[in-house]
This record gives structure tokens, sequence and C-alpha cells, in this order.
């Protein structure tokens, strides 16, 4: 029996016009790239599994889609009574799909440093597979647009990237978008002073569950890391902090005064917000969020996150400040900072509130009817002719009848149907139909470019 076509859940298809829609995305979002002088790279869609695993912690770890070997893997397989998943993973699988962006660029940045200027500001567009369980706004497979500077300790780098932030936003015309901005440094202020220091990767992964699960949830997994009862108050005291941004980085550095990574955390938070004050963003609300975490690992100082405040989606975007990324594979004090955009919810959320622009004018403008053979080979001089004026022109593909081939037109939003049989090649004419008011009028080939123009 022939099986139902379908595909994996949580990944799509994308018609004509929904990739209309992501192209105008794609575009907005590129011509912005380019204007603050980010360079584009590409990195395989498969990467080694050795190059992802330990970047992402334990839960972002199981997400990751493995490949299996080549040939017969199972022949090498060695399976006692104590093994386990993840001692089977490497005799069968050597290679998975990427997981996100950053790791991948700081495997490029190792491999290829003798050949890049640093800092290096780039910006990639792909796709990231996670095995994650699919639901509104999360995917199997989905699109990434990043953007970092690596090579620079200079916190100008994280007022840059909010500036792209906030430009590609404003040229997408989202408006009430909230940027949510923390540092690392400062959530590992707070588990010192609480001593809970060698719980910080805990606590992290917790906290960024926060809108996912709750604040009940993620105070009882807390407590399940063998977190007291005082020391998850005191975390949750801060996390809860209000008032304008100058009032919360008061609190902090009050709270964190004794503890020398917490308050560096807090002058790099002070000093990255108040540029952004004085630049006067455009489209972001900046907030100060203490319970931001940004589950990843390999973040080590601020740390971003971008929601559009009406409607309940997920964030559009994240990323933060990485030390120590590209020491595993070989290169030490080489500080990078980078921006994740949402590509698919942003996409999305255009959809909701009906800001894409309209798409008609990017359908076949002009359509030749075919009568036959030599009338549809001497339309072919005529199309070439059109398409080397820029003017999106097609032939209908067989001889049909003509109301089968304007009705094609129809469907197609065609804006003028040209018509050629004896006589228009006899008199070097050719017929207009307006397909918009029904109108026909013959016109020479000079005056129809004309009216195309």
């Amino acid at each position: 029996m022939n099986s139902k076509p379908s595909i994996p859940s949580g990944t799509r298809d994308f018609s004509p016009n929904v990739m209309r829609q992501r192209n105008y995305v794609f575009q907005k979002m590129k011509k912005a790239f380019e204007i603050f002088s980010f360079e584009q790279i590409e990195t395989p869609s498969i990467e080694k599994l050795e190059t992802l695993t330990g970047k992402y912690g334990d839960e972002g770890e199981q997400l990751i889609f493995k490949i299996l070997k080549s040939g017969n893997y199972l022949s090498q397989v060695k399976i006692e009574k104590s093994t386990n998943f993840k001692s089977l993973t490497p005799q069968i699988s050597d290679k998975a799909l990427r997981y996100d962006l950053t790791v991948p660029f700081a495997r490029y940045v190792a491999q290829n440093r003798n050949n890049i200027v640093f800092p290096f500001k780039r910006f990639q567009m792909q796709n990231v597979w996670r095995s994650d369980r699919p639901q509104k706004g999360r995917f199997r497979e989905f699109y990434q647009c990043d953007a970092d500077i690596i090579g620079s300790n200079s916190l100008l780098a994280e007022v840059e990237l909010i500036q792209l932030y906030d430009e590609i936003f404003d040229s997408l015309n989202l408006r009430n978008i909230t940027l949510k901005i923390n540092n690392r440094k400062i959530l590992s202020g707070i588990s010192e002073i609480i001593g809970e220091e060698d719980k910080i990767i805990d606590i992290t992964v917790a906290l960024d569950k926060l809108d996912k699960m709750g604040e009940l949830k993620v105070k009882q997994e807390l407590y399940d890391k063998g977190i007291s009862e005082e020391s998850v108050s005191s975390i949750f005291i801060f996390l809860n902090l209000s008032g304008a941004n100058s009032s919360k980085i008061i609190s902090l550095k009050d709270f964190l005064k004794n503890s020398l990574t917490g308050i560096k955390g807090v002058n790099e938070l002070s000093k990255v917000v108040s540029q952004l004050e004085k630049i006067n963003l455009k489209s972001l609300n900046l907030e100060i969020d203490v319970s931001l975490a940004r589950g990843l690992n390999y973040y080590t100082g601020a740390i971003f996150e971008v929601v559009a405040n009406d409607v309940n989606i997920g964030s559009l975007g994240g990323g933060g400040r990485y030390d120590n990324l590209t020491e595993i594979f070989g290169i030490e004090n080489m500080s990078g900072v980078g921006i994740s955009f949402g590509f698919d919810r942003i996409c999305m959320v255009l959809e909701m509130f009906n800001l894409f622009p309209d798409f008609s004018e990017l359908d076949s403008k002009v359509m030749f009817v075919n009568f036959g053979e030599s009338e549809s080979t001497y339309c072919l001089n005529l199309l070439k002719k059109l398409r080397s004026e820029g003017i999106k022109s097609e032939i209908y593909p067989s001889p049909s009848k003509m109301k089968k081939q304007m009705q094609y037109a129809n469907k197609k939003n065609v804006n003028f149907v040209l018509l050629i049989g004896e006589d228009e090649i006899t008199n070097n004419s050719i017929t207009v139909k307006n397909m918009n008011d029904g109108s026909q009028v013959n016109v020479t080939f000079k005056q129809l470019i004309s009216i195309l123009k």
C-alpha cells in the first residue's frame, strides 16, 4: 500500500507565498548585518559529534540530533549489562546535525585563525536542528540568524549588537519589543554571596526555565539540586527586583558589595545600559532582568533576550558574552559576544500583526498565451527581450484551451496577458489584455515596454 505523504513533526514545508515572507525578512536582516560591517560565513550542517558535545549542558546535549555511522556500524558495537545510551553513542555515531551556530563558529575561528582579521565581525543565516518536543513557536528544524564579534573584550561590542537588534526590528516595523539584559557575573556573585557558588550551573539551568515552568517548579528544581530553602529565597528576592534600571543597579551594587565577581558584572551591566540610554533606541525597550540566565554553559558576561510584549510566543532572540568557547579548540584568551535572531518566530509575529507588505507585485507581470508551436516560437524571442528589460514574464507551456490559460493567469495574479496569433505576427504587433479591467489594446513592442514600465 502507498503511504500517506507526511513530514516529521517539528518540520515544515514552505509555500511560495510563505517563502516571499521569509525572503523579505532575510533581506532586511542581511542589509542590516552588512551596514553594520558584519561579514557572512557558512558552516556545514553536519559537525563532528566531539565538536558539539560538552558545550550546551546536560539538557541541551540530549537535544542534539546524532547521525548513525555509515555501513554495518552495529558489527563493532560491544554491549554489556552495564552499557547505557551515553556509552553506546560513540560506538554508533561520530557526527551530528548542528545544534546552534555559535559552537560551529568557534570551531571555524580556531580552524581559520591565520586567515581572520580580529576583531572579527561575522553573521550567519542557516538551519539548526534540535530533538525537542514540537510546540507553538518551537520546531525541530529552524533557522537562526546570528551576529558575533570575536577577538575583543570591549563593551562597545555589546552596545553594537543591541543596536543591531534595534535596527532590524525597527526595519520590520516591530514595536513594543523588550530587550532584557543581565550579566552572568551577577548570577555568579549572587550564588557566591549565599554560599552556593559551586551550584552556579544548576542555578542558571533552573532559572532559564522560569518562563516555561513558573516560580514554584523552578524553586522545587533548585531544592532538588541540594540548594537550601534560605538560599533559594535570597535568590528570588533579587530576581524580582522592580523599578527603573538605575534603581536596580543601586540595589545590586549594595547586595553584591562583598563579591568581586558580582561587582564586576554590575559595573559591566551599568556601562552597557548607560551607553544605550544615551543613544535612544528606536524600537527596543531596555530592561535589566536579574532572572535572565540563558541556560547555555558557555556564557560568561552580558546576556540578552528579546521578547515581543504583545504576544506570548517565547523569545525572538538572545545571546551573550563568551570568554572561553574557543579555548577548547586551542585558542586561549579569545573573548566574543554574539546574538541570535529567532527567525521563524519573528516571521510568525509579523504574520500575526499583518506586518508583511503586499507581495502581489512579485507575481508574474506578463504572460504570453500559447496558440501553438509556430506562435510560441515567435513569442520566445519577445519573452527574452522582456526579461532583459527586467520585466517578470512567462509563456503558458502548452496550447491548451483559452479558458484554461486565462484561469491560470488569474490564479497567478498576472497583470497583462499578451495574445500573438497569425494577424499579430503578420502586422508585427501585440494584443495586450489588461487583467484588472478587461480592456484590450493592440500595440507595438516599443509601446508594450512603455505600458509595462
